[in-house]
């Protein structure tokens, strides 16, 4: 693992997360509702949904960090649900008054919606992968990226999002707060190593990992909160055995050891 991306309002970037996940520092309050990824012009910026700004807020934090060209990356994008706050404002108008759709908000409920705002904002021409796996969306997409990078010998971009779910759609579909996360992911140790994972894939029943309580507090509720347990391992800089689910009775074993 080269780099890391983050941001949730309480985790407002890396950086400032390893302190906060150590206990070294505290956790500011959730002033900030969500990110203004640079990546992307003042109007865009401003029109895109909450999903596109904190995936492209990680993903181009990620890519910095790992000293990697955007462009030259395939890459993996790995969301529960998508963007809710827009599926719940569709399905609202199409009850209410259809020709009133949006097209704009039409063409950001799609599933690889951030993927796409990425490849533009960046001229990435490499391919990528919008995945979905509900509760067990953060462990799927993480085992997709490992084997991509993996398999095909090459460095890959991972990025999880989920952000609040809104109306109705809340009452099955949970999900509270934005969380964003993501990895670049290398098939071998490079001089710009952060981090190195052993992986293999098991069938059990056992619970995943979870982070401690302290920091678990920070995301709780959102739909990939999963992921905060690697976060905090890297944070620690200490060897550990991180357990994500990726399916039912499918678990994801990661050996998380600090690069030297």
């Amino acid at each position: 693992m080269e780099g890391i991306g983050l941001w949730a309002p309480r985790l407002p970037g890396w950086a400032a997360a390893r302190t906060i996940l150590r206990g070294e520092s505290p956790a500011p309050d959730a002033a900030q509702a969500r990110p203004a990824p640079q990546v992307l012009g003042p109007t865009e910026r401003r029109r895109a949904p909450d999903s596109v700004a904190v995936a492209l807020e990680v993903a181009a934090s990620a890519c910095a960090a790992a000293e990697r060209d955007p462009r030259a990356l395939p890459s993996v994008f790995a969301s529960s649900y998508g963007d809710l706050a827009i599926m719940d404002y569709l399905c609202e108008v199409l009850a209410r008054a259809p020709l009133d759709t949006s097209p704009t908000r039409f063409h950001n409920s799609v599933h690889n919606a951030a993927a796409g705002y990425w490849a533009i904002a960046t001229g990435c021409i490499e391919p990528y992968t919008a995945i979905t796996a509900g509760e067990h969306t953060f462990g799927t997409g993480l085992l997709t990226a490992v084997v991509h990078a993996t398999a095909d010998r090459t460095p890959v971009l991972y990025v999880a999002y989920d952000i609040e779910a809104r109306g109705p759609l809340a009452t099955v579909a949970a999900s509270r707060g934005v969380l964003g996360v993501a990895l670049v992911l290398t098939p071998e140790s490079t001089a710009r190593s952060i981090a190195h994972l052993e992986w293999r894939l098991t069938t059990s029943d056992a619970p995943p990992t979870v982070a401690r309580p302290e920091n678990a507090v920070l995301v709780a509720g959102n739909a990939l909160s999963e992921g905060l347990a690697l976060l905090e391992a890297l944070a620690d800089r200490v060897e550990r055995v991180i357990v994500q689910s990726a399916g039912p009775r499918t678990r994801l074993e990661l050996r998380v050891a600090p690069a030297p």
